[in-house]
């Protein structure tokens, strides 16, 4: 009897990752999960929002985002940023395909409004994480 193995690859559709509050669920009184694309959202968010040497055993793992928020705000420093996070997602996340990534900044309120766009690998609906940088 020959046995045929398949070399297709399939897609996982079950991500889960803990909620970021570690807030217990009220049922279960265990910690909160998210689930599919709000855990990818998550994830996405942590990495670019992550400063390197941050993560133990991972100091190579984050970006510099946090010190580009220092420097005067003109065209360079928003591509710059706009670079940083490509290349953290495109690195550290290899179930998305980023499609854009806006950078905009609220000068009222001193702070940098980021919008990134990108596609689950395996899926053609185009999901959105949005999040306020603030100088503090």
């Amino acid at each position: 009897m020959a046995y045929k193995f398949r070399a297709e690859r399939t897609l996982s559709r079950a991500f889960k990752d803990f909620s970021i509050g570690f807030r217990p669920n009220p049922n279960t009184e265990d910690f909160s999960v998210v689930k599919n694309e709000n855990a990818i959202k998550q994830s996405v968010r942590n990495l670019v929002l992550t400063g390197f040497y941050e993560r133990p055993f991972q100091p190579r793992k984050g970006s510099r985002l946090r010190e580009m928020l220092f420097e005067p705000f003109d065209v360079f420093l928003a591509e710059d940023i706009r670079e940083e996070i490509s290349n953290v997602v495109k690195r550290f996340e290899p179930r998305v395909v980023l499609n854009s990534v806006r950078v905009k900044e609220g000068e009222e309120t001193n702070t940098i409004e980021v919008e990134l766009d990108y596609t689950i690998v395996g899926e053609t609906l185009i999901q959105t994480v949005d999040f306020l940088l603030e100088r503090t």
